[in-house]
């Protein structure tokens, strides 16, 4: 009798697993195939830019206009007195198409949005992780990951009216836009991308870790600094590569914000202008299949390749923190 029900008991287990292994890979086959088709969608969009941008390269017209060295390297503009080798005027009676300024207004305006937004966000991401009560760690977590919500045209109208002029009473500078409030705002846009990667990358250090320094002394403030860190710290640089490819590829905020100046200047206090800043602002009025065209589709196409370049060095930097926080070779 026993054995009776024993094997009427397994029949009716496989009966109800049956179903559910066949939804466990339907579920599974629908995830991948999600998966391929955002990697397909990414290589269209590519394919599409380069279609439109690599004849700039044999076209006869883009060749004599433009040409690879126009591009990239100094030209003789200007006067003796006053040279200019590098310069972006695409319309004009000399066309000039010189990357660099746009190169170096990017720099700036990065650099100055990842110097404000990633300590202020890993400052954060710490006090809520390892010193705020509960109640706190619930009222600020949602309230700096709501700062994601909004949108860019809100921070770059914020800029361009409120911010501008309190750093200009604060700090006398001679250009109301420049790289400084461009980059300030950006970091506005930056800080919730850091601090949500860096605090979910610090509560997923295991507490044992934790309770095992308390355990031989160490302060809160201790163990947060020489114990949390460390673990957390492949976290932590995925954040920041990931509001650093932000940061480059944003548009609206520098776009109002940072003066739309092409100038060729390390000064921080000048106006600048971005690349994404400047697809933004020619492709709607430029004429279609001309050289100024294609290279405004060269700059799309630079920006998608640094962002892919960037992101697989950071994949590979976090793989070799986690070799090496774990001893592994």
């Amino acid at each position: 009798m026993s054995d009776l029900a024993i094997s009427v008991s397994s029949g009716t287990l496989q009966r109800t697993r049956a179903p559910r292994r066949w939804r466990e890979r339907a579920i599974t086959k629908l995830i991948q195939l999600n998966a391929w088709l955002a990697l397909a969608a990414i290589a269209l969009i590519l394919v599409f830019v380069a279609r439109e941008a690599v004849p700039l390269f044999y076209e006869p017209a883009s060749q004599a206009e433009v040409g690879w060295s126009r591009l990239f390297l100094p030209q003789h503009y200007g006067t003796p007195a006053a040279p200019l080798p590098y310069v972006w005027q695409p319309v004009s009676t000399e066309p000039k198409y010189s990357l660099m300024p746009l190169f170096l207004g990017t720099l700036k305006v990065t650099i100055i949005a990842m110097l404000f937004a990633a300590p202020l966000a890993l400052a954060a991401a710490v006090y809520t992780a390892e010193f705020a009560p509960g109640w706190v760690r619930e009222t600020v977590k949602p309230a700096v990951e709501l700062l994601a919500g909004f949108p860019s045209v809100v921070l770059g109208f914020f800029a361009l009216i409120v911010l501008a002029s309190w750093l200009q009473r604060a700090f006398d500078f001679d250009y109301r836009l420049n790289a400084v409030n461009a980059g300030i705002a950006l970091g506005l846009a930056v800080i919730p991308i850091i601090y949500t990667v860096c605090e979910d990358a610090l509560g997923a250090v295991p507490r044992g870790l934790r309770e095992a320094s308390w355990a031989l002394g160490a302060t809160r403030a201790e163990t947060a600094w020489r114990v949390v860190l460390p673990a957390a710290l492949p976290g932590i640089f995925a954040g920041c590569v990931l509001g650093f490819g932000r940061a480059i590829g944003e548009t609206m905020i520098v776009l109002m914000a940072s003066g739309n100046a092409a100038i060729t200047s390390w000064s921080f206090t000048e106006s600048v202008r971005t690349l994404s800043a400047t697809i933004a602002a020619e492709l709607a009025e430029v004429v279609f299949g001309s050289p100024h065209y294609r290279v405004l589709f060269l700059i799309g196409l630079l920006l998608f390749i640094f962002t892919l370049l960037l992101n697989s060095a950071g994949e590979w930097m976090i793989a070799r923190l986690r070799r090496h926080l774990t001893g592994r070779a």
